[in-house]
C-alpha cells in the first residue's frame, strides 16, 4: 500500500470524526500510527508539508498557478487520493489556529527536541520549493519559512544555508550554501562537500522518513550543493 493510500484513509478517519484543527489532526496521526515508526515518520512528513503549504499560501494570500504546480511537483499525488488531499489543505486554510501553532505541533510530531533536525530540514526544503516557484520570495513568504525554521529549532546560521541553496548563485554565496567558511584549505572544502552529498543523497533522506514520492527535494538540493562547489572549485583553479 503506497503512502497515499494510507493518507487517504487518515483523512477519510480524521474527517469523518469531525476533526477540525491541529490538534486533532496531529493526535490522530500519534494514535492512528502509534505502532509503526516508520509508517508514522512518512505519514507525519507528508502531513507536514501538506498542512505547513496551506499555511503559507493563506499568510501570502495568493496562490499562483506556479506554486500549484510545484506543490505537485514534491506530492504525486494519485488521482484517486487527490480529493482527500484538498480536504486536509482546505482544513489547515480554514482553521483559525495560526501557523505557529501548526509549526510547533508539527515539530513534535516529526521528532523535533535537537537543533537542526534533519527532518525538519526537509520539510523547508519542500516550502521553499513552492514559494520560489513563481521566480521570486516574497517578503511575506520569507519571514514564514524564517519563523518556521525558529519554532523547528534550525540555527540561524544553518538557516543561511538552506536559504542561499535556493537563491540564484549570482547572488548567493557558495560557502554560505555549503555551511563552510571561506578562507578553509580546498583539500576541506572538498571533504566538507563529500560528506554533505553522502549525507543528503535519495537513499538517506528516504531512511529518515522522506517518501519516495517527495524526492524532487533531495535532488534539487543535491544540484545547489553540487553547483556551490563547482564554483569554489573554480575559484581555486584561477588562484
Amino acid at each position: 500500500m503506497s503512502i497515499w493510500d494510507r493518507i487517504g484513509e487518515f483523512v477519510a478517519r480524521v474527517t469523518s470524526t469531525a476533526a477540525t484543527g491541529v490538534a486533532d489532526v496531529v493526535e490522530a496521526v500519534r494514535t492512528i500510527f502509534e505502532g509503526d515508526a516508520e509508517l508514522r515518520r512518512r505519514v507525519s512528513f507528508s502531513i507536514a508539508m501538506i498542512a505547513l503549504s496551506a499555511k503559507m499560501a493563506k499568510a501570502d494570500g495568493i496562490v499562483t498557478q506556479d506554486e500549484i504546480r510545484a506543490f505537485q511537483q514534491i506530492f504525486s499525488v494519485p488521482p484517486k487520493e487527490t480529493r482527500n488531499v484538498a480536504r486536509l489543505y482546505d482544513l489547515a486554510q480554514a482553521d483559525v489556529a495560526g501557523f505557529e501553532a501548526y509549526a510547533e505541533r508539527m515539530a513534535g510530531l516529526c521528532g523535533s527536541g535537537r537543533p537542526n533536525c534533519a527532518m525538519l530540514e526537509d520539510v523547508i526544503d519542500g516550502l521553499f520549493h513552492i514559494a520560489k516557484a513563481d521566480g521570486l520570495l516574497h517578503e511575506r513568504e520569507g519571514l514564514y519559512l524564517h519563523r518556521v525554521a525558529q519554532i523547528f529549532k534550525i540555527s540561524e546560521e544553518h538557516y543561511q544555508s538552506i536559504l542561499a541553496r535556493h537563491l540564484d548563485l549570482g547572488e548567493a554565496d557558495p560557502y554560505t550554501v555549503l555551511g563552510i567558511e571561506r578562507g578553509k584549505p580546498f583539500d576541506e572544502v572538498r571533504r566538507h562537500y563529500r560528506k554533505l552529498v553522502a549525507h543528503n543523497h535519495p537513499d538517506k533522506l528516504i531512511a529518515r522518513g522522506l517518501p519516495e514520492e517527495f524526492i524532487a527535494i533531495a535532488t534539487t538540493r543535491i544540484a545547489a550543493i553540487n553547483a556551490a562547489y563547482e564554483m569554489i572549485e573554480r575559484g581555486f583553479r584561477h588562484l
